[in-house]
């Protein structure tokens, strides 16, 4: 489905006015552009990945087509529900496709070593330690996880297989009845038997431990929910909402065609809240509980859902969770949005009395027909060879920053280490794709992604031939013709002010021609805008229109939030730059951007008290 607005054609057509006619730079840049570009190679074998595409979602994975397609349904059904409970349309919107990656196992996914930088759970106690991954970037989200099924233990006995073998090897050889010793040497060697049965790496036979299952589904169907608030109803949340939110529709089940319904209890919510106790609910309404280490607290994804849809299903408690947050999405601070359920020694008694009565659960019948089917195909193996690589951008490309020349030693040396260790990271990751991209040479997404890479870690040379490479591949792709601007802006960028304009008006022309050709893509949007930022001049009009544009089109990225909020409190739009800002210096997560959108409401609100229009 086409994805085109008002905004968004009416911010490119503007740049088009304002942008430069063709300069003789760039007419004669044309004729030879890819000259020292030869592509060769064969297309490649069909691989075991598929991707599955509906009206919201790209789904990818190494299973069957079969699972493939009923996940990607599903996750339609889903995006009709929630849009439904919300009351906005289900379809005809601007927000790209989140894409989500199902890895066959959890040791494929936890080499991976995807580090969770703009995205966190809990914190939970540490048994809790369940594998995804979201990544809330600027051309659309990302989100991965196993297609098994991940178990918690919650609770261990001393007693294992060895200790029960022992004990039985010693009752055998203390009995004088044949039989009884007979019976016991054959349970002993059905431990045995029972234990070979297990794969490799398998928990082996258990004895009085008590585990939960969390399916792959609930992960995937819990991720999306979150995923859905933070692109349709972008806030300032508090992460317990989130976490609780998510774990509501952690047991969404469609049913056939029939319907569909949520709102169960997650798998071993009884044993979990009987295991971990209750927890103090004043320390979560009030974020305490954030800065509890999680080896310390006893707060759970199950304890984040018991409250969540407690105050959700209740419609007494349900008005004073909407103003609550409210108030957070205002900013205003954590006790003061507490305040608003009243004597909490109150809603801890209803808790418990709901904790033991029955909870509801909503079950919706609708015609299943009207739910897309998705359209789905096996990649070839040059492309699948980058899929785990694009995966792995987000996490590789994010830097620590280096510590201040006043920072105490200890903490100079541990953000030294951090620094040094993800630049070792980023360095091994780079040099994979390189070979790659060599191993695939006719593979435009291995160019492609590539170039990315290359251009976000600032090497512009590097950058450029590989969108020089992705271009010879298919010319009229504009993805390599905005890597190839990414590129060119980068080396201006590193020229003295008076010699970068001819090679930023050429960058600008490719950006505008790309615009032309695609007006629903975002990389165009984001390029236009990158191409003041990075050489240091103030974004002009049509730039601040476009990165607006490009936020309406993934409004859960914190970068793009903080760069649009910056340029409009730059400009004197301060109530604005408040508004865009918010969810990153006062939501949910811990992202890299938070302590600069800090440091600039601080700044915001200074403004407003100096100027005489504090509250």
């Amino acid at each position: 489905m086409a994805r085109k607005s008002g905004s968004r054609m009416a911010a490119m057509a503007i740049m088009g006015v304002v942008a430069l006619g063709p300069s003789p730079i760039w007419a004669q840049a044309q004729p030879d552009a890819a000259s020292d570009i030869v592509v060769t190679g064969a297309r490649s074998k069909l691989s075991n990945w598929r991707q599955a595409e509906t009206t919201h979602v790209v789904i990818l994975g190494d299973g069957s087509e079969a699972e493939l397609a009923r996940l990607a349904r599903n996750l339609e059904w889903l995006h009709f529900l929630l849009s439904s409970l919300m009351g906005r349309g289900a379809n005809d919107d601007d927000r790209i496709k989140i894409r989500i990656t199902m890895i066959g196992e959890v040791a494929q996914f936890e080499a991976m070593d995807l580090r969770n930088v703009r995205w966190q759970q809990g914190p939970f106690n540490d048994l809790f330690r369940i594998g995804r991954y979201y990544d809330p970037r600027r051309d659309g989200a990302y989100m991965a996880t196993t297609r098994v099924d991940q178990r918690v233990v919650i609770e261990h006995s001393p007693v294992n297989a060895n200790s029960v073998r022992s004990l039985l090897g010693s009752m055998a050889s203390a009995s004088s009845d044949p039989a009884m010793k007979a019976g016991l040497e054959n349970v002993i060697g059905n431990i045995d038997a029972l234990g070979g049965m297990q794969g490799p790496g398998g928990p082996g036979v258990t004895f009085g431990e008590n585990a939960i299952e969390v399916s792959a589904e609930s992960l995937l169907y819990a991720g999306y929910a979150q995923h859905f608030l933070l692109t349709y109803f972008p806030a300032a949340y508090p992460r317990w909402y989130l976490d609780g939110f998510g774990q509501i529709f952690s047991s969404f089940v469609v049913d056939g065609d029939k319907g569909i319904e949520f709102g169960r209890a997650p798998s071993g919510a009884t044993a979990v809240m009987d295991e971990f106790g209750a927890f103090p609910v004043k320390d979560v309404l009030n974020d305490a509980y954030l800065t509890r280490k999680p080896s310390d607290t006893r707060w759970t994804p199950i304890h984040a859902w018991m409250l969540t849809h407690f105050l959700l299903f209740s419609d007494t408690r349900r008005p004073q969770l909407n103003r609550y947050l409210s108030a957070r999405a205002r900013g205003e601070d954590a006790d003061t949005a507490a305040a608003i359920f009243g004597d909490q020694a109150q809603l801890v008694g209803e808790l418990k009395a709901y904790f033991a009565a029955r909870k509801p659960y909503v079950k919706v019948t609708y015609d299943g027909t009207k739910i897309e089917q998705p359209i789905v195909r096996r990649l070839r193996e040059s492309e699948a060879a980058f899929v785990k690589g694009r995966l792995e951008l987000g996490a590789r490309v994010v830097i620590p920053p280096a510590p201040s020349a006043d920072a105490e030693p200890a903490v100079a040396k541990a953000m030294n280490k951090a620094r040094d260790e993800a630049l070792d990271h980023r360095t091994r990751w780079l040099n994979g794709l390189r070979r790659d991209a060599t191993r695939w040479p006719g593979e435009l997404q291995a160019q492609l992604l590539l170039a990315e890479a290359e251009c976000r870690s600032g090497n512009a040379v590097e950058c450029l031939a590989a969108a020089k490479r992705a271009e010879a591949i298919a010319p009229a792709d504009i993805r390599a013709i905005v890597w190839k601007a990414n590129a060119m802006v980068l080396q201006a960028a590193a020229l003295a002010p008076s010699e970068r304009k001819p090679l930023l008006a050429e960058a600008r022309q490719l950006i505008v021609k790309a615009n032309q050709t695609d007006h629903d893509a975002i990389g165009p949007l984001l390029a236009y805008f990158d191409s003041f930022a990075r050489t240091g001049e103030a974004p002009s009009v049509n730039a601040i229109l476009a990165l607006q544009t490009a936020l309406d089109e993934a409004p859960a990225s914190p970068e793009t939030r903080l760069e649009l909020a910056q340029a409009l409190a730059q400009g004197g739009q301060g109530a604005m730059a408040r508004s865009v800002i918010l969810p990153v210096a006062v939501g949910a997560y811990d992202s890299p951007e938070r302590p600069v959108a800090r440091t600039l409401l601080d700044r915001i609100a200074a403004s407003k008290v100096s100027s005489g229009h504090g509250d």
